[in-house]
Formats: structure tokens, C-alpha cells, sequence
């Protein structure tokens, strides 16, 4: 049965078991895991733009802001201009946003390395490039339609 359970399948299974993992860690202390992972990700990557931080964690605009917007009505994230270019807003985490962003990046750390554990380098490595492979075959199907009819390798 292993070697044919459908792909999609194996992979929603994983986002449920990553999801439920890290809700049970970060309900404590209130939050979301979107809205932990944005924190993270401006704790390691400070001043990037809302459509920045949104690519970088694959997340549609819409979504980004709505949990921006609550993590800055908490007083942990707040947005400042861009010194270079006064069209760019950036955001940062605020002194408290910072502090739980320190706790918060070692339990990032954590889920990040049971969700790798056991596999080589190299299966790290190939498993991304599989899965950037069916994230693009997913948006070229969405972009397609539900016709029914999947795309040919190579076409």
C-alpha cells in the first residue's frame, strides 16, 4: 500500500501533522501559526515589504496583511518607511514582538528539524525540488481550469 498512496494525499497529511504540531507549541502564547511564522520570519528577516514577506513564506497578499494587521494591533510588528524609497513600507517587529521572536525562532529551529529528521542531505534537496515541481503543476492546472485533463511532461 506504501508505494501507492497518492501523492496529494501524503502531502496533506504532512501540512495537517506540521500544523497540529507547531498549533499545540504556539496556542501558549496566543498565536496563530501564520501568525507565528510571519513573526519568525521578520525576526530573521527584518524590514521586508508586506508583498516580501508574503513570497517569502507563500502566502497570498490578502492573508499577509490580515495577519500583519493583527500582529500590529498586539503592538508586536510595526511598519516603518523605507529610508531609500519613500513608496516602500517595511516591517519590524516592536521591542515586544522581538523578545517573543527570540523564543519563537528556537521553536521555528525545532519544527523545522523534526520535519527534516532522517532525511540526507540530499533527500532534503531532492524532496524541494519535487515539491516546487507540483506546487508549479498545481498552479498551471489552477490557471487552466478543472478541465480534467492533466498536462503532458514536456508540453
Amino acid at each position: 500500500m506504501e508505494d501507492d498512496e497518492h501523492i496529494g494525499l501524503l502531502i496533506g497529511t504532512a501540512r495537517r501533522r506540521i500544523k497540529q504540531a507547531l498549533g499545540s507549541r504556539v496556542r501558549r502564547y496566543g498565536l496563530t501559526p501564520r501568525q507565528f511564522w510571519i513573526l519568525v520570519a521578520l525576526y530573521e528577516h527584518p524590514g521586508l515589504s508586506l508583498r516580501e514577506l508574503a513570497a517569502h513564506l507563500r502566502m497570498d497578499d490578502p492573508t499577509a496583511s490580515r495577519v500583519v494587521f493583527a500582529l500590529m494591533s498586539r503592538k508586536l510588528v510595526q511598519v516603518r518607511g523605507d529610508a531609500k524609497d519613500r513608496r516602500r513600507s517595511c516591517l519590524y517587529l516592536d521591542a515586544p514582538g522581538v523578545v517573543l521572536g527570540k523564543e519563537l525562532h528556537e521553536l521555528a529551529a525545532a519544527v523545522r528539524g523534526a520535519v527534516v529528521q532522517g532525511l540526507s542531505a540530499a533527500e532534503q534537496k531532492a524532496l524541494r525540488v519535487s515539491l516546487r515541481k507540483i506546487i508549479a503543476n498545481m498552479d498551471r492546472f489552477q490557471e487552466r481550469g478543472n478541465t480534467g485533463t492533466p498536462a503532458r511532461e514536456g508540453s
